[in-house]
């Protein structure tokens, strides 16, 4: 296996809580095999086939009342969404079990039905090897919100344009502070975006999102120049004097949609559902609140969290139930 396959994961947890069970040996691995896309630290599951929303309980249209949703730890835009719609359907009779799972497992269940839903895919670019691979066995539901891969900079560092990084390396110590090794963002930057800008004399520092938050963190308080791998939608965005860098040769590529997928035949099973998240939309401002109140609010508190949120923008939560 390739390092790039162990080393398969995007961020590491800052706001989920969940139980976590063994995953299948071989499933991992086929998997991880030619993996290129964004997770968490890995999280994998064990169970038998036949999701889909099964057929086993009244309701949403003949589907089952009873569903499983995939979450990565630490991709809090995916907390975010998850912790949601676990209270949005519970409220409205559904069982929901949230599974923490790495990139790989969470699209290998939903594919096999293990699983039946994920509301945080990147495509059709971060998560296209994924998609390659398993779009015969799986539907897409929604595009709800976009997501974009980046370098980023505290406001007081002149550097506006990753163009700017080229000619002055010494300030940032020759380093871009990464995420987990295997990410789909590390992987454009190391092969796309380092050397498209000419960026030789920099390093680029893997490791984890909470440390590159962490290393983030001190830098500012010390006014020191940085600069670092991160994404939006993104609560630092809000809590720290940040900005991206400029990407005028477009080495990130363009974004993502934020897509709920399903095992395939899913919303056939469960239209009632289905025609809930057809309707499902937020805005970057939107999402960047609900997930900097979950930031704030801590583990454990998701839920409630989401909840609160969902009384402070009623208006936008009963459109998506509206008609």
């Amino acid at each position: 296996m390739s390092t790039e396959a162990q080393n398969m994961s995007r961020r590491t947890p800052t706001l989920a809580r969940l139980t976590r069970t063994p995953v299948v040996a071989a499933l991992l691995a086929a998997a991880l095999l030619g993996a290129t896309g964004c997770s968490g630290n890995p999280r994998s599951f064990s169970g038998s086939g036949g999701g889909g929303g099964g057929d086993d309980a009244s309701g949403g249209g003949g589907g089952s009342k009873s569903v499983s949703i995939a979450v990565i730890d630490g991709w809090d835009e995916d907390v975010a969404a998850t912790y949601l719609w676990k209270q949005l359907l519970e409220e409205r009779g559904y069982t929901v079990e949230v599974r923490a799972l790495d990139v790989a497992s969470t699209f290998t269940g939903v594919a096999q039905g293990q699983v039946d839903m994920y509301l945080d895919a990147w495509l059709p670019v971060t998560h296209a090897a994924y998609w390659a691979r398993y779009q015969n066995r799986l539907e897409s539901l929604s595009t709800w919100s976009e997501g974009k891969n980046m370098l980023a900079v505290p406001d007081y560092v002149q550097a506006k344009t990753i163009d700017d990084l080229k000619t002055n390396p010494a300030p940032f110590n020759g380093r871009i502070v990464g995420i987990e090794a295997g990410a789909g963002l590390m992987k454009a930057t190391r092969e796309k975006v380092m050397p498209g800008y000419g960026l030789g004399g920099y390093q680029l520092i893997e490791g984890s999102s909470a440390a590159m938050l962490a290393t983030l963190d001190s830098a500012i308080k010390q006014k020191k120049p940085i600069v670092v791998t991160l994404w939006q939608p993104h609560w630092a965005f809000s809590r720290f004097p940040i900005r991206p860098l400029e990407d005028p040769k477009g080495a990130f590529g363009k974004p993502d949609e934020l897509q709920v997928i399903a095992t395939k035949g899913f919303g056939e099973k469960n239209p009632e559902l289905a025609g809930w998240m057809k309707k499902f939309k937020l805005t970057q401002d939107q999402l960047a609140s609900l997930t900097l109140a979950l930031h704030n609010a801590g583990k454990g508190k998701e839920q409630e969290t989401a909840k609160q949120w969902m009384t402070q923008n009623k208006a936008v939560v009963d459109a998506w139930f509206a008609g």
